[in-house]
């Protein structure tokens, strides 16, 4: 029997990434650090202890008009490119092509045939979480 997929990432989506930072500093104990992305946009790690937990995603207009805020997981893959091209053959829809996102891996949001957004990602070999990052 294989293992599951590893649930890689937790990936708030927010309107209001101010908020959403004060929100769970305080209720959480999280702290966070400002990177930017590759498309010169805002990304929050937030960590606990240390340690990484999940990010802040800031959505803006117009790309992301009548989205509410949410959380999105993101499950691993081995091959980014793979899992897009068998997301379409399976019936799903690529919503997010992969994007690389220095450091921390190849990011793509899809659906499956049902409509369900999940998010894959493809571990940067180097990051400090890619080791405990499996599919198989």
């Amino acid at each position: 029997m294989s293992k599951p997929m590893r649930s890689w990432w937790h990936e708030l989506n927010t309107w209001d990434p101010e908020s959403a930072i004060e929100f769970y500093t305080r209720t959480l104990g999280w702290e966070f650090e400002d990177t930017d992305l590759p498309d010169g946009s805002h990304y929050w790690i937030a960590t606990k202890d240390g340690a990484p937990v999940g990010g802040i995603f800031g959505l803006t207009e117009p790309d992301y008009n009548g989205i509410p805020s949410h959380w999105m997981t993101y499950m691993t893959v081995d091959d980014i490119n793979q899992a897009e091209k068998a997301t379409s053959y399976a019936g799903g829809e690529i919503t997010r092509p992969s994007t690389k996102i220095p450091g921390v891996g190849k990011l793509a949001v899809v659906t499956d045939a049902s409509g369900a957004l999940i998010g894959l990602i493809q571990p940067d070999p180097n990051h400090a979480l890619a080791d405990v990052a499996t599919t198989h």
